[in-house]
């Protein structure tokens, strides 16, 4: 199957699901991507897809991170969704999470928990600059003072580690339902709400397009007929097609020519700094 072509008309966000365990994070992202789909096109994504990566598995390469791409009018965001704490600390710092602003998942029914601390912590440490905070499984809480008190907590923890909590957005939803289709408020209303807070809240990133290329490499595997890929963040500068580019590390350094680009599996003519990619 001939491979898309990446469009890019629209600046391009880095974001990514972050909380503690079993908090609902996968499931919101699958619900991003399903209303993102609805309402600007694109791809749904359901909740197996995200968590399982069947195409990862038949390839033998892991990626503790679920990469999800999706659409507002106004932009195209890279999802990163993380599942297991322990990845979760090993991804930050390899760079795969670099975001230009997270999605701080919290359960409604718990409140914060011992990994939504953390996450805050390791947010702050690696410079994600914004948070966003989406309230999960608003709809089985029926009292409204409880939802109020869990929003109290989460905006002290978030000015313990010097994020703005007081001037935090905070949405009231749940994930489960939105994914379900529900109109209810708790439903895809909340992640319509959602979208537009990204859209708002976390500002255009400044790119450092005109520095020379540099991308740390976060995997390394082959494909049969094509040759090695290698994957990562663009931190700086642009790769095109044919360009000769160094490997610099432990070994001596080695030159090589870029065959191609990709970035979730459609063709790029060029990979730009901010985006994640693959590069043959």
């Amino acid at each position: 199957m001939a491979k898309a072509k990446f469009e890019r008309s629209k600046p391009h966000v880095n974001v990514g699901t972050i909380g503690h365990v079993d908090h609902g994070k996968t499931t919101l992202t699958a619900a991003i991507a399903t209303v993102a789909a609805i309402t600007s096109g694109g791809e749904a994504k359901d909740y197996a897809s995200i968590d399982s990566a069947p195409e990862e598995k038949a390839r033998g390469i892991t990626i503790n991170t679920s990469h999800v791409e999706y659409d507002t009018p106004s932009r195209h965001y890279a999802h990163v969704d993380c599942p297991g704490h322990a990845d979760y600390v090993k991804n930050m710092i390899t760079g795969a999470a670099q975001m230009d602003g997270a999605i701080l998942v919290v359960s409604a029914t718990d409140g914060p928990m011992p990994q939504t601390r953390e996450h805050i912590l390791l947010s702050r440490q690696v410079g994600v600059p914004y948070i966003v905070v989406f309230m999960n499984k608003c709809d089985v809480v029926d009292d409204e003072e409880l939802l109020e008190l869990v929003e109290m907590e989460v905006r002290e923890l978030l000015n313990d580690y010097d994020f703005p909590g007081d001037d935090t957005p905070i949405i009231h939803g749940s994930a489960t339902e939105a994914l379900k289709g529900s109109q209810e408020k708790y439903g895809q209303p909340a992640v319509v709400e959602l979208l537009n807070v990204l859209d708002t809240y976390i500002p255009e990133p400044e790119r450092d397009i005109d520095k020379a290329f540099l991308m740390p490499i976060e995997d390394v595997f082959s494909i049969s007929g094509r040759g090695t890929v290698v994957t990562g963040r663009v931190e700086s500068g642009i790769v095109k097609v044919g360009d000769e580019i160094e490997i610099v590390g432990i070994r001596d350094t080695q030159k090589t020519t870029c065959t191609g680009v990709e970035m979730f599996r459609k063709l790029l003519d060029e990979g730009r700094a901010g985006e994640n990619c693959g590069v043959l």
